[in-house]
């Protein structure tokens, strides 16, 4: 079992251990969105820490905001707000995205406060910036100054309508039309204001579209940003999510200390060898220790692993 404890498994029963392990976390994740979704509307705090919580709220509250500002509520603005906040609480995959947000900003403050790891600059945005190809730098460019933002927004705890997956933009702004709808007189505002935010809206530029493009654009060389400590922990998930074939969310979640199954198959599925998967997992979770024989679990068995997991209902994201 993978713990901090010493574990009796042998090099034999490394599969059945981890599959049993990815069960028991990925049965764990199907109760962490209702019990968030209670406990934001609750505003009660007993299995989030108050900083998640205070995160995702910051975030919901934002996003409704950035709504309303288009739609020119005025003195009902704070009536509005609630009634979108409650909406976008109903949407478990939005829910589960900013959950996931919020813990990427929990583990970026961990490893810059344990290792000096800039949240912004990381050695592998460095060297992109350096590159002596021009396309390169540009876009390596764009994304730090996209992370800066983000790392500012989270730091008030916001998150900018644009910086949304375009489904995920879409579902908010399905929400804002149901206000409408219960809202007659603001109907013809509602309409201007989706459509002005459609047209303005566009992923590629989005912090999470960015870095996408830049590990893509690595090509094979890719696989060194399956280093937290050198790619930083943003491009990190992205690279980790390519290479294993999950939403990023999903490997997000995965750094949670509830999910460290789904981590070790993760980075073994994207191809790391067992001595570097060690060494992720001193970086993120320093206490914790492989299974023995985990050295003899090839990429191929982990993704099989994993893809059992995810057919079984695990929560994506």
């Amino acid at each position: 079992m993978i713990d901090r404890a010493v574990h009796p498994a042998s090099g034999e029963n490394v599969e059945a251990v981890l599959r049993e392990e990815l069960a028991r976390g990925d049965a764990m994740a199907q109760t962490v969105l209702p019990i968030l979704r209670h406990l934001i509307a609750a505003e009660a705090s007993s299995v989030f820490s108050d900083e998640i919580l205070a995160r995702v709220r910051g975030m919901l509250a934002d996003l409704a905001s950035g709504l309303l500002d288009s739609l020119g509520a005025g003195a009902d603005a704070e009536r509005y707000a609630d009634r979108l906040t409650h909406g976008f609480i109903d949407n478990p995959a939005l829910l589960s995205h900013i959950h996931a947000l919020a813990l990427e900003w929990h583990l970026t403050e961990k490893l810059q406060s344990r290792l000096a790891l800039d949240p912004i600059v990381s050695p592998l945005l460095q060297a992109l910036i350096a590159s002596p190809e021009p396309a390169t730098q540009e876009l390596a460019m764009t994304y730090l100054a996209a992370q800066a933002r983000w790392c500012q927004a989270q730091r008030r705890m916001k998150l900018p309508l644009r910086e949304l997956p375009g489904d995920l933009l879409h579902a908010v702004l399905l929400t804002l039309r149901a206000l409408a709808e219960a809202e007659p007189h603001l109907g013809e505002r509602a309409m201007q204001a989706e459509s002005a935010i459609r047209q303005s809206y566009d992923e590629g530029p989005s912090r999470l579209g960015l870095a996408s493009r830049l590990i893509m654009s690595m090509g094979s060389g890719a696989q060194v940003a399956l280093s937290v400590s050198h790619a930083g922990v943003s491009l990190f998930l992205t690279a980790l999510g390519m290479g294993s074939g999950q939403g990023r969310d999903t490997v997000t979640f995965s750094t949670h200390e509830a999910q460290l199954a789904r981590m070790a198959l993760a980075l073994r599925a994207a191809g790391l060898k067992p001595s570097a998967v060690e060494e992720q997992f001193l970086a993120i979770h320093p206490d914790v220790t492989l299974p023995p024989g985990f050295e003899r679990l090839g990429p191929d068995m982990a993704a099989a692993i994993l893809a059992s997991g995810d057919s079984a209902g695990h929560r994506g994201g």
